[in-house]
Parts: structure tokens; sequence; C-alpha cells
């Protein structure tokens, strides 16, 4: 599995700001990807160093449009903290 394919898009929610200046960083990852798979992939597309990683399977909400009703797809999600040494992550600068 390439890097590519394993960190989907960056979460951008008001939660995950407030992490951004503790060098924390919310990712939706490929739900079969696990722990070490996350950590590397980090690693090699911003060229950082990651301390540990944190995921949570997300589950979807449900949802109605008129009277057909449905479901949110499912996700996983991924907290990647960086170590202290470790440069900050380019995107998010902007962001903070």
């Amino acid at each position: 599995m390439f890097a590519e394919d394993i960190i989907l898009k960056p979460l951008l929610t008001e939660k995950g700001y407030d992490g951004i200046a503790d060098k924390k960083y919310t990712f939706i990852v490929k739900k079969s990807a696990n722990k070490t798979q996350i950590k590397s992939a980090v690693e090699k597309l911003f060229d950082v160093k990651v301390e540990y990683v944190n995921t949570v399977n997300c589950h979807g909400k449900k949802k109605r449009m008129g009277r057909n009703e449905g479901y949110t797809p499912d996700y996983k999600k991924a907290v990647v903290q960086l170590t202290a040494d470790s440069k900050a992550i380019e995107y998010f600068n902007s962001l903070s």
C-alpha cells in the first residue's frame, strides 16, 4: 500500500484547529490501515517525525431527504502527534 492511498484527506474541525499549536494533526485515513502504516505514511508524505497515532472508527450518521432515509459513509479518523523536535506540517501553518 502506498502512502498516498492511506492518508485520504485532512480533517479540519474546531477541535482539530486547537491541536495544531501542540503539533497534533487529524486525518481521514483508509479504514483498513493500522497505526504503524499511518505513522510511516505521514512521515513519508510530510517529512516529519511522528511520536504516536490515535485512531477512531467513526460511524455514519442517519440522514433523511424527504421520505428517504440513509446513512452517511463510515470513516476512520487518525490523530497524529509529532515529536517536539519535528517541524510542523506546512499545509496546516496557514490555518492556525
